[in-house]
C-alpha cells in the first residue's frame, strides 16, 4: 500500500479477483470514479473507457452513444506498466517512477491484473459522475446507469434496448 488515497482501486481489485475466481463470468465490466486524471483528460462529459477486448469496447461505446452517456476509449499502454513494479510485492497500487504520470492509464493497468485475462472493460467516470454547476445543478449524474442497461439489454437474447 503506497498511497491510502488509492484505496478504491484496491477494493475494486479484490472484487475483480473474486469475480474471476468464484463467479467465472464470460466478461467483466467495472465502473468507478477512480482517478482525477480521467477528469483532467476528458472533462465532465465523457467517461474514460479501458478495455482488453475490441468487441466489448465497441459495444460499450455504441451503448454510450445510444444512451447519451458517451465514452472515449483510452489506451492501455503496456510500456507504462513498469511504473507499478514493486521490489517487495507482486504489484504496486500506485506508480512509483519519476517519469511523468499517466494516472488513469496506470490505474487501469493495475486493475487489469486482477481480471484473469477475461474480456474486461473499466469505465473511469470520475469526470462525468458529477455536475459541478450549470442548468442541471450540482450533484451526482448517475453516469453509466443508462449505458450499462443499454449494453446489457442488447446482450440478452430478445432484449429490447433501454429507452431511459
Amino acid at each position: 500500500m503506497l498511497n491510502t488515497d488509492a484505496e478504491g482501486r484496491l477494493v475494486l481489485a479484490d472484487a475483480l479477483a473474486y469475480a474471476d475466481t468464484v463467479l467465472e463470468p464470460d466478461v467483466v465490466v467495472d465502473l468507478a470514479t477512480l482517478t482525477g486524471a480521467a477528469r483532467v483528460a476528458l472533462g465532465g462529459v465523457l467517461g474514460a473507457l479501458y478495455a482488453s477486448d475490441d468487441v466489448l469496447a465497441g459495444a460499450l461505446v455504441a451503448a454510450g452513444q445510444a444512451s447519451g452517456e458517451p465514452l472515449w476509449r483510452m489506451p492501455l499502454v503496456d510500456d507504462y506498466g513498469d511504473a507499478l513494479d514493486s521490489p517487495i510485492a507482486n504489484l504496486a497500487n500506485v506508480p512509483h517512477s519519476s517519469r511523468p504520470r499517466a494516472g488513469s492509464i496506470e490505474a487501469a493497468l493495475f486493475l487489469r491484473e486482477f481480471t484473469g485475462g477475461r474480456p474486461w472493460a473499466h469505465l473511469d467516470i470520475a469526470g462525468a459522475a458529477r455536475f459541478s454547476e450549470g442548468e442541471q445543478g450540482k450533484g451526482a449524474t448517475g453516469f453509466g446507469t443508462r449505458l450499462l442497461l443499454r449494453w446489457l439489454s442488447e446482450r440478452q437474447p430478445g432484449g429490447a434496448p433501454v429507452t431511459a
